[in-house]
């Protein structure tokens, strides 16, 4: 095949297969008599996989993959993608456990934030009915931080700080451990969080997808090496 071919075939110009070749990604192509580049299907199968998997882990992953595919054994190629189903699949349980985490506080209004909702911390306590060294102990976590009275003595909870006791006290009663909702409440904190989680999901299907195009491609190639 010449240049053009592999590249209508991967969905790639001509100029980033000559790159992709450069890089490694590809293996050397054959030249003919006159000097021209001499391709095959492993090539497009090369390219297939590192197009799938750019958008399943990113280009430098993808490079690093598909470069071991062209190194026998295989075991370097099978234990990098095994690693990147493992990223994936602790990316897709820390999401799973935001989204039920979101929908545990979705009867609590803590998106309904007023100027006037400024508690002390005796207030906030008797307000979602637990001590004040609960609160003292979230602070510590770094969960939820006051601010300091004019003296410099006294907590002072704002608004946005008494949505994020809110936030913790809620997940708190449904089980969630303290780090737990360190990098949950991120996530947590802003109007539109079930929205910004699904888009997440929605993304991470997708590159789970590419990855598994990308194995399927990788597999291929593999045969063609046997």
């Amino acid at each position: 095949m010449r240049t053009v071919d592999v590249a209508r075939r991967s969905g790639y110009s001509v100029q980033q297969i000559r790159n992709l070749e450069r890089d490694g990604v590809l293996p050397p192509a054959t030249r003919s008599a006159g000097g021209h580049r001499d391709y095959t299907d492993r090539h497009v199968l090369a390219a297939r996989a590192y197009r799938a998997l750019a958008a399943g882990v990113g280009p430098a992953e993808a490079r690093v993959i598909v470069r071991a595919a062209h190194r026998p054994p295989p075991a370097h190629l099978l234990e990098l993608l095994d690693a990147a189903h493992a990223r994936l699949d602790a990316e897709r349980r820390n999401l799973r456990t935001a989204q039920e985490a979101a929908r545990s506080i979705s009867a609590e209004p803590i998106l309904d934030v007023r100027a006037d909702d400024a508690m002390t911390i005796s207030e906030l306590a008797a307000a979602l009915g637990v001590r004040s060294s609960t609160l003292r102990h979230w602070h510590a976590e770094g969960l939820v931080v006051p601010d300091r009275d004019a003296t410099g003595h006294n907590r002072v909870y704002s608004p946005d700080a008494v949505r994020d006791a809110r936030i913790t006290d809620q997940l708190r009663r449904a089980g969630y451990r303290i780090d737990t909702l360190r990098t949950l409440l991120p996530d947590l904190r802003h109007t539109g969080a079930r929205q910004a989680l699904d888009t997440r999901d929605t993304a991470l299907t997708a590159r789970s997808r590419a990855l598994l195009t990308g194995a399927a491609a990788l597999g291929a190639l593999l045969d063609t090496a046997s």
